[in-house]
């Protein structure tokens, strides 16, 4: 196989989920985030999964991403939409049964114009200066607004992942101020949220990136493993180099593997020279730089060659790989490209 492949553990997705709705507390309904394709993973395979343990609600950022959905999970979910009612939305919201999170007074006035009496939520900003209403707005459009029998009013933490952060205290106040005495469930916390304990779950949250084995929920299992199948190795004399622009050079006589994947699947350059992979438990140095489709791995240690290296696994979370390339585990995950075979184990 020239591809690599990722395998996709359901079951260890599922019990994130569990975890995460325990620490939300009885009396809140936990949904999922299954946008930009539930992080990368599939998220008709991801939804059907959490949809047998009992996830009612599920979260997209677009109306596109919505009408698939609706294709992978049938009628019943509820499925709402980040963006709310974008221009040339109405009929996908209409046939589809999509709920969108209105998050202007332009959106509102669409949405009552083009879809009197269909399903919407109400995004309010209380202080990520994003998406939604802010204070002024919603206390001139909150009379009007609450007589459309909205079904939920959400917000949105900017700074979660930080418990200590006084935003996350300021948020949760203003959130407060803009909805305490309405009867309508209230959404506030993500993955980072529900961390932050009780206070902040309201009636339902919401977790994302925490279902897929990422930070701030620290105890995930891991979700994803990828393995990248050895196309070549070579024995590298002392001195010579190896890559683009000479970008590592062999101290010592070594034996580097050539890996089928690089950038254009996600593996972004910063990593190049930095990263390892892993032979089962022994690790092996990413050298060179990353190109578009090969990685170089030093695998002079190695009593035989490996048909294949893996980059994520139990030693090596989207976290990890993530803070030796310089960036998040979301784009880690967001990016893994679409030349993986994708392999799905455990329910779904």
């Amino acid at each position: 196989m020239g591809t690599g492949t990722l395998n996709i553990d359901l079951a260890a997705l599922v019990a994130n989920w569990q975890a995460l709705n325990d620490k939300s507390g009885p009396g809140v309904e936990t949904a999922a985030v299954v946008k930009a394709d539930a992080y990368g993973l599939g998220a008709g395979k991801v939804a059907r999964a959490l949809q047998q343990v009992g996830v009612k609600q599920f979260f997209v950022a677009v109306a596109e991403e919505g009408a698939a959905l609706r294709q992978d999970i049938g009628p019943d979910p509820v499925i709402n939409v980040f963006s709310g009612h974008m221009a040339g939305d109405s009929d996908m919201l209409h046939d589809l049964a999509l709920t969108p999170m209105l998050n202007s007074i332009e959106q509102m006035t669409r949405h009552f114009e083009a879809l009197p009496g269909h399903r919407f939520g109400v995004q309010l900003d209380t202080g990520m200066n994003r998406l939604g209403l802010e204070p002024a707005e919603w206390a001139a459009a909150r009379a009007i607004v609450m007589a459309q029998n909205p079904v939920m009013l959400i917000s949105h933490l900017a700074c979660a992942d930080m418990p200590n952060h006084p935003m996350n205290a300021r948020q949760l106040s203003t959130f407060h101020d803009m909805t305490d005495g309405l009867s309508v469930p209230r959404s506030l916390a993500a993955t980072g949220g529900i961390m932050l304990g009780a206070e902040y779950h309201f009636e339902l949250t919401r977790p994302g990136i925490g279902l897929y084995g990422g930070a701030p929920f620290d105890e995930a299992e891991p979700v994803v493993r990828l393995s990248l199948p050895v196309v070549q190795t070579r024995d590298v004399a002392k001195g010579e180099t190896v890559g683009y622009a000479g970008g590592w050079t062999a101290d010592d006589p070594s034996v580097i593997a050539t890996l089928a994947a690089g950038y254009a699947d996600g593996l972004i350059r910063a990593m190049g020279n930095q990263a390892v992979l892993f032979a089962d438990d022994t690790p092996c140095p990413l050298v060179g730089r990353v190109s578009m489709d090969l990685l170089t791995v030093d695998i002079t240690h190695l009593t035989r060659v490996p048909s294949h290296l893996d980059i994520l696994c139990p030693l090596q979370t989207v976290d990890d790989l993530a803070k030796v390339a310089g960036t998040i585990g979301y784009e880690i995950l967001t990016s893994l490209g679409p030349r993986y075979q994708r392999r799905y184990l455990g329910q779904g």
